[in-house]
């Protein structure tokens, strides 16, 4: 029973409560912008067990998770970051919690001002990426088939 009692159910990462009854691999996952694969090359840089509970952990070892989220993208290849090239700054980063949600707005709304097509399909809530438009997607009072009057 004393095992249970000295869990941490909350772990503060990147401005992101993490579960402390999952799993290293499975609670890092919880950070936007952080999926499988990212979370275990954090793992294995912080030297953490990845099949440890996050709630179980040290708080040294903690500590440098959050040190290696913050230099995630000084420490790895430029392909493996999330945003390679950013359009403002030009240099490669990894953006991590709510940086993700703003900056994508921020590109949806640079593609609406430029009048791309892109940003016109955002504008007017069609599919972006070249999906069919025919018989999927459809909202309102377009959805069905009418039938011919006799």
């Amino acid at each position: 029973m004393a095992q249970e009692e000295d869990i941490k159910y909350f772990v503060r990462v990147s401005n992101t409560d993490l579960d402390g009854t999952k799993r290293v691999l499975t609670a890092l996952t919880g950070i936007k912008g952080v999926g499988r694969h990212t979370a275990s090359i954090i793992a294995k840089q912080a030297d953490v067990n990845e099949g440890e509970l996050m709630g179980r952990l040290k708080d040294e070892d903690v500590e440098r998770l959050r040190n290696v989220v913050e230099a995630y993208s000084q420490k790895v290849p430029f392909w493996m970051v999330n945003r390679p090239k950013d359009l403002y700054t030009g240099e490669s980063r990894h953006l991590f919690g709510t940086d993700v949600i703003t900056t994508q707005d921020e590109d949806v709304n640079l593609m609406r001002k430029i009048r791309s097509y892109k940003g016109i399909r955002h504008e007017t809530g069609q599919k972006v990426r070249g999906q069919r438009t025919k018989s999927t997607g459809r909202t309102g009072a377009t959805v069905g088939v009418k039938r011919k009057k006799e």
